[in-house]
């Protein structure tokens, strides 16, 4: 993901900002029952996971196959530019491990056209397509342009009444006006939450406005990106490992609080080393009893305790 993206991060305060107090209205509400933790990368037609996370001869064609052994979700771009035919969802259902889910990118004309597809037919076409997915259909969520500002609130309202019900839904919003003023970010927080919709995190170097923490309800869904470049070593940056256990306390107090379900998918540049971080977060959420999770695991031997060390 090349939004928010620097090239120089020495500057940048990766901290996690405190929790907004209006948060504690979501969570009163809320019952610890424990949390199912879905981690996934972007896509799964990475021939450069050969060998460390797909068998070395894997076809492409065999590709989700081998990603859904390795991750239990995926941040599913490719609805954003075509609605797929329901054969194809078809056998993506097939191809994919039974606890599986795709969590779907909502298609690019409902999203960012003026109307937000409301006034044709697109938001049905993608229904009538991805409810194929059945029990693997996971929460949509929703990438609104970076022009679309908070005076269009009030449009925001007609989306969410439009929007079926029974269908989870994660907004990001990049327009710098939602994240200025505490009264705006409270106020949709409030309408959204209201709608049983959800607010979607973004963690990168160059918006730290988006860190907003904002809950809506007992589900979470965060899109993280790191700065490690892919080397010979296949090292990661130490600020990602920091950051990756800072984002796992405060997971860890959002499920003693009544969180559900969290959705935590992992960019690098390249995607090269999007799965070792993944799997850190993994091996240590398995300490925490309330978590059901599972992630990659290396084919090749190697140790992912030393990539971080």
């Amino acid at each position: 993901m090349k939004f928010g993206k620097l090239t120089d991060i020495s500057a940048v305060d990766f901290a996690l900002p405190p929790e907004p107090a209006t948060n504690e209205a979501i969570l009163q509400g809320l019952s610890p029952a424990g949390c199912t933790l879905y981690i996934g990368c972007t896509g799964w037609s990475m021939p450069e996971w050969k060998g460390t996370y797909y068998p070395t001869k894997t076809p492409a064609t065999r590709y989700l196959e081998h990603y859904s052994q390795q991750f239990n979700t995926i941040e599913f771009n490719s609805s954003h530019y075509t609605i797929p035919k329901v054969e194809t969802v078809k056998r993506w259902k097939e191809q994919s491990t039974d606890d599986f889910v795709f969590c779907p990118k909502v298609f690019k004309y409902i999203s960012h056209t003026k109307q937000l597809g409301m006034d044709g037919d697109n938001m049905a076409r993608m229904m009538d397509s991805l409810i194929h997915l059945d029990e693997k259909l996971g929460p949509f969520f929703m990438q609104l342009p970076p022009y679309y500002s908070a005076d269009r609130l009030p449009q925001l309202r007609e989306f969410y009444e439009r929007w079926p019900a029974t269908v989870e839904l994660h907004i990001e919003l990049r327009h710098e006006s939602w994240y200025k003023e505490a009264g705006i970010l409270t106020e949709l927080q409030q309408l959204t939450a209201s709608y049983g919709h959800h607010l979607l995190i973004t963690d990168v170097a160059g918006r730290r406005d988006m860190m907003h923490m904002r809950l809506c309800g007992d589900s979470l869904m965060v899109r993280w990106v790191g700065n490690s470049a892919a080397n010979e070593e296949r090292a990661l940056l130490p600020t990602d490992k920091q950051r990756a256990q800072d984002w796992l306390s405060r997971i860890s107090y959002y499920i003693h609080r009544g969180i559900k379900r969290v959705y935590f998918f992992t960019h690098e540049p390249d995607n090269i080393l999007a799965p070792d971080i993944a799997a850190y977060i993994c091996e240590q959420a398995e300490s925490n009893p309330l978590i059901t999770t599972r992630g990659p695991q290396r084919l090749d031997g190697g140790s992912q305790l030393t990539l971080f060390s």
